[in-house]
């Protein structure tokens, strides 16, 4: 027997960093697109006593955050099986997907059904997310991937400490760029950067509560990007050319990533010169789908 679980990625358009001695109460506020390519996880028992793990088709014994998931929840609650976990990761990692979150959700829900551990869903998120941000691979995409649609993270925290609302927008397509990976520990960790990022992420979240239409959260992306100075000079040069035939366009957060919203995609990148290399995905507004 094994159960299936899938979570949908995260790009963060602004944010700021909350550190608290309570790690289910650090996280981050701002605001983010949750988008239906994601992580697909399934688990089943092992015939041996270990933990094997499985990443696109590729042996990654050593993948850190589906190993640490996996090992939290066998030590707490004594499981002397092996655990068998296989992922199908749909977009690039450590670019700005949340996908060390969605793996970690993944895995937490996935073990919960296989072992009928019967913990509640909000205890399992709270799990993936001591895991991020123990970790430093995110703050605030587990409270987001929890929800759907366009999420803004009002309270920083896990779920039932921080606060989301979140907003669905019907036919919207979301169309990414990777250009490479970011190192989001380095970045959060840094105080000189974290302190600008706060400043801006503080304002642009309280902008966009004011407004929270498709037209602000990019104006207010793009500031954020822009005045961070996280954005590098080949992801300035395509936002610039996508803002001229999207919604809008750009970085994602953290990664050397652009975005940009849409409602006709290949229209748009018809008009786009070097158009390789793009993904479209739509705004994922049914969220976490488990053993479909």
């Amino acid at each position: 027997m094994s159960f299936k679980v899938f979570v949908p990625s995260h790009i963060s358009c602004f944010f700021s960093i909350y550190n608290d001695i309570d790690i289910l109460k650090s996280g981050s506020c701002g605001a983010g697109i949750l988008i239906d390519k994601g992580v697909t996880t399934e688990v089943k028992k092992s015939s041996n006593d270990e933990i094997n793990i499985k990443v696109n088709g590729k042996n990654q014994g050593n993948h850190l955050i589906i190993k640490e998931t996996a090992e939290f929840i066998r030590n707490n609650f004594q499981i002397v099986e092996g655990i068998a976990i296989t992922q199908n990761i749909e977009v690039p990692m450590g670019s700005g997907f949340g996908t060390s979150a969605s793996s970690a959700i993944g895995v937490a829900i996935a073990i919960n059904d296989l072992f009928n551990l019967n913990v509640d869903m909000v205890s399992l998120y709270q799990m993936a997310h001591m895991m991020e941000v123990k970790l430093g691979t995110g703050l605030g995409d587990v409270i987001a991937e929890s929800s759907k649609g366009i999420v803004i993270r009002k309270k920083p925290g896990a779920p039932r400490f921080g606060e989301i609302i979140n907003i669905v927008f019907d036919d919207l397509f979301v169309i990414t760029k990777v250009f490479s990976k970011l190192n989001t520990k380095s970045i959060i960790q840094n105080p000189q950067i974290a302190k600008i990022i706060n400043d801006l992420g503080v304002m642009a979240t309280k902008e966009f509560l004011k407004d929270m239409s498709i037209d602000n959260l990019l104006r207010l992306s793009f500031k954020f990007a822009k005045k961070s100075s996280l954005m590098s000079t080949e992801v300035s040069d395509l936002v610039n050319e996508l803002n001229e035939y999207t919604l809008g366009s750009s970085m994602a957060m953290l990664g050397n990533t652009v975005f940009a919203l849409s409602r006709t995609p290949e229209d748009d990148l018809e008009n786009i010169d070097n158009s390789e290399g793009f993904l479209i995905s739509r705004v994922d507004n049914q969220g976490i789908k488990t053993n479909f």
